[in-house]
């Protein structure tokens, strides 16, 4: 089964607790904190494998969770740092966050390693916070949750050509007269439901990967039909071969097929109807073709047409010839009309203010903000030397005076991620 698209969740390890200890040697009296740091938690990360095709796997397993970091030990041992969960995926994989449609990461050269989402550190012993002020704290961090998130995955195939037309026009009798490929042949519409992949031996010498994508039909740009699914695999090719019936065949007009087909490529992308391109004149065995081809080089001469047969034969090896000579231009650096933009990533300094925002729910007042609530979460409440710094870095960073201006009054109840308060002056 091909599957090129699927929803998965990914969630990276947490990092280890720290450790609360102390030395305890004999004729070391007061030895002083010891306790070691958490471990890091595991990064889920993805990597290109050659072999790969299809996203069929995660059909299957649709849950990917990296493991935790080891918890801190006494005499300031720290534990181990959790090992990365490495997630196979095909080539060609497009990676995105389900929610925001960002895009996280594009897959395409075998060994390709990208970080997903990343693990949490581990906590900090109580030898870290030893001061000249409190030489014995007696607290550590907890370990830092994962980052965890929905990931879309979208496969856009990896082909140097690809045959597009309508349904029953001979792109998979083509693809397996010039390669190995052996894709459905049937005398009747949308026998190729899923792409297939060839690669074309020219000459002996070189050799490309052709694709044979599913029919098109008019609207597919809009999502008819096989729609998006189809579009999606050409997106990457650098030859399109329009595979046109120039018996005509069912009553089909071949110059409108091909006025069909340019138009559904300029609404879907306008990047791929400028990509190099050649007209395959199929079925050239039939008697009327070549009357239709005449009329299809006048009305539109200069298009370059190259007449064949792919149930004979006739014209095929010219054909591939060509092709390959297309796909070499564009692997060589020639000048490529198509000129794909990547959208500007700008990036900017973090500042070291932490920012908050407060709002209310009711008669709870919310403290919204990604770095505190981090802190709540890696803070352990019944320590109470954790409490003292945990208010200390409220009251520092100015939530005190925010919440006094929005209200708040001894014993109002606040909100920090999941831990609420009593606010006391």
């Amino acid at each position: 089964m091909f599957v090129d698209v699927a929803k998965i969740e990914v969630k990276a390890g947490a990092g280890g607790n720290g450790m609360v200890a102390y030395r305890r040697e004999k004729y070391v009296p007061m030895g002083g904190p010891a306790g070691g740091d958490g471990g890091r938690g595991g990064d889920v990360v993805f990597v290109v494998e050659d072999g790969l095709r299809t996203l069929l796997d995660f059909r299957y397993q649709r849950h990917f969770r990296a493991s935790a970091g080891e918890n801190g030990r006494p005499k300031s041992q720290h534990g181990a740092n959790a090992e990365d969960l490495v997630v196979r995926v095909p080539p060609g994989t497009i990676v995105r966050d389900a929610q925001t449609m960002e895009l996280i990461a594009d897959l395409t050269v075998h060994g390709q390693r990208a970080i997903i989402v990343k693990g949490g550190r581990g906590g900090r012993g109580n030898a870290r916070f030893a001061s000249a002020r409190n030489k014995a704290p007696d607290m550590a961090e907890r370990g830092e949750p994962g980052q965890q998130r929905d990931v879309l995955l979208e496969l856009k195939l990896l082909a140097d050509a690809g045959l597009v037309g309508f349904p029953s026009v001979g792109k998979s009798t083509l693809l397996s007269v010039v390669s190995a490929a052996r894709p459905k042949v049937a005398d009747y519409h949308f026998t190729t439901l899923t792409p297939h992949l060839g690669v074309v031996a020219v000459d002996g010498e070189r050799s490309f990967v052709l694709a044979d994508l599913p029919g098109l039909i008019e609207g597919a740009h809009a999502g008819h039909g096989l729609g998006h699914e189809f579009l999606r695999h050409i997106e990457r090719t650098k030859v399109l071969v329009h595979v046109i019936d120039m018996g005509a065949s069912e009553g089909r007009d071949p110059v409108a097929d091909y006025h069909a087909i340019y138009q559904e490529l300029v609404a879907y992308n306008e990047v791929l109807a400028r990509r190099p391109q050649v007209v395959a004149a199929n079925k050239m065995d039939i008697p009327e073709a070549p009357a239709h081809l005449e009329a299809f080089k006048k009305v539109l001469p200069d298009i370059e047409v190259i007449a064949i047969s792919a149930a004979t034969g006739m014209g095929v090896d010219t054909l591939m010839r060509r092709v390959a000579d297309m796909v070499s231009a564009q692997v060589s650096g020639e000048p490529n009309p198509v000129q794909e933009t990547d959208e500007e990533v700008v990036y900017r300094a973090r500042s070291e203010r932490l920012e908050f925002a407060i709002s209310r729910d009711q008669e709870v007042y919310v403290v919204e903000s990604a770095e505190l609530d981090r802190l709540v979460a890696m803070t352990n409440f019944d320590q109470y030397d954790a409490v003292k710094r945990f208010q200390s870095i409220m009251r520092r960073a100015g939530v005190d005076d925010a919440l006094r201006a929005r209200g708040a009054k001894d014993g109002s109840t606040i909100r920090v991620g999941d831990m609420e308060f009593d606010f006391v002056e």
